[in-house]
C-alpha cells in the first residue's frame, strides 16, 4: 500500500510517498481501508520539530474516514465494510490505517466520507471547548484566537447555537476575519491588540470566555481580556513558546480560571468519555447545528502541497487529503 512519511525533519518536501505492508488489527483495534485523511496544524509541527514523534521515521495524519477492512480480537459492535471516521495517534496518511476501537465511530446514516475525515478531531474539541469544558452558558460572551481555522470555525457556530451574547474572535488578515464573520463571529480583532479591542466592545467587561490555541504571551495577555470569574481555556500552544503559567496573583482577585483540553490526551486517558463526547458532538454535523467545509482537498501524493498551503497561514476551514480515488 501507499503511505506518506518522513525521515528527517524539515519542510513539506521531506514528506514522501512510500510503499509498505499493510496493517493487521491487532486485539482491541480494527484497520481501515482510507478514503480521506485530514490535516491539521499537528502534523505540521511533527515534520518541523518532532511534536509527538517517536521515532523516525513517521507517518503524520490524526483522523481518517473510510470503510473498515478488519476486525482485531474482542472488538464489538464494529464490522468490515462499515463506513467509519477515526481519530488515531500517527499514521493516518495512509491508504490502510490501523486505529484503536475505542476511537473508531460508525457515520451517522446520511454523512459522507470527505465530510467525515474532518470530524474525529475537530468537532469533538470544539464541543468540549464550548461545553464540556469551557462551560459556556446563554448569554455570555466568548473570545476565539485563530478564528478561520478549523477547530475554531466549528467553535464559533457552538457558541452561537448555544446563545453566546456575542461571539469575538482573532484573525491574521482580512480575508479570515470575513471568513470568520461568515460562520458565526460578531466582530474580529487582530492579534497585536485583541486586549483592548475585547475591552473596548464590551464596554470594559471583558468575555467571559476565551479560548486559545496559540499558547505562550498571548495566553498570558488573554487573562487582561477576562471578564470577573472568566475562564480561559488553552487546547495549544501554535506559538512554539515555553508554556506560561498562571497562579494566584493572575487569578484570585478577579476569580478567573485556567483550564487546557486535548482530544489525543483524552483519548489515552478517558477513551469512554472520549466516545460519549464525540457522539454528542457528531449530532451537531447531522442535525445541521454545525458546518465545517472543505476548503481545499489534495490526492495523497501531494501533501506537501497541504502542508504548504497550511504552513502560509492563508487557508481556512478544513483541508484534506483524499486517498481513495
Amino acid at each position: 500500500m501507499r503511505a506518506v512519511e518522513f525521515q528527517e525533519y524539515g519542510g513539506p518536501e521531506v514528506l514522501k510517498v512510500v510503499e509498505t505492508g499493510v496493517p493487521e488489527p491487532g486485539p482491541g483495534r480494527v484497520t481501515v481501508e482510507a478514503a480521506y485523511a485530514g490535516v491539521n496544524f499537528a502534523d505540521l509541527k511533527a515534520r518541523t520539530e518532532g511534536y509527538r514523534v517517536a521515532a523516525l521515521p513517521f507517518r503524520p495524519g490524526l483522523e481518517v474516514s473510510g470503510r473498515i477492512r478488519a476486525v482485531g480480537e474482542g472488538v464489538e459492535g464494529l464490522r468490515p465494510g462499515q463506513e467509519v471516521a477515526a481519530l488515531v495517534d500517527g499514521g493516518a496518511y495512509a491508504e490502510v490505517v490501523a486505529a484503536d476501537a475505542a476511537a473508531v465511530f460508525p457515520l451517522p446514516e446520511g454523512m459522507d466520507l470527505r465530510t467525515a475525515a474532518t470530524l474525529p478531531t475537530v468537532v469533538p474539541t470544539a464541543y468540549a471547548l464550548v461545553h464540556e469544558v469551557g462551560r459556556l452558558r446563554a448569554g455570555e460572551s466568548v473570545l476565539v484566537h485563530g478564528a478561520a481555522g478549523g477547530i475554531v470555525t466549528v467553535a464559533g457556530q457552538l457558541a452561537r447555537a448555544a446563545g453566546a451574547g456575542a461571539v469575538y474572535g482573532v484573525a491574521s488578515s482580512a480575508d479570515k476575519a470575513e471568513y470568520a464573520r461568515r460562520h458565526g463571529y460578531d466582530a474580529v480583532f487582530t492579534a497585536e491588540t485583541f486586549p483592548e479591542d475585547v475591552r473596548r466592545a464590551t464596554g470594559g467587561r471583558g468575555v467571559d470566555l476565551l479560548l486559545d490555541p496559540v499558547g505562550g504571551d498571548t495566553l498570558r495577555r488573554g487573562l487582561d481580556a477576562l471578564a470577573v470569574y472568566g475562564r480561559l481555556v488553552s487546547f495549544g500552544n501554535a506559538s512554539g513558546s515555553q508554556p506560561w503559567q498562571a497562579g494566584p496573583p493572575e487569578l484570585y482577585a478577579q476569580g478567573r480560571s485556567v483550564a487546557g483540553f486535548s482530544v489525543l490526551a483524552l483519548a489515552r486517558s478517558a477513551p469512554e468519555a472520549l466516545r460519549a463526547l464525540a457522539e454528542r458532538a457528531f449530532r451537531t454535523v447531522t442535525d445541521g447545528t454545525v458546518r465545517l467545509p472543505v476548503t481545499a482537498e489534495f490526492p495523497l501524493s501531494d501533501a506537501a502541497g497541504a502542508h504548504r498551503l497550511m504552513g502560509s497561514r492563508t487557508s481556512t476551514g478544513k483541508l484534506v487529503l483524499r486517498v481513495a480515488g
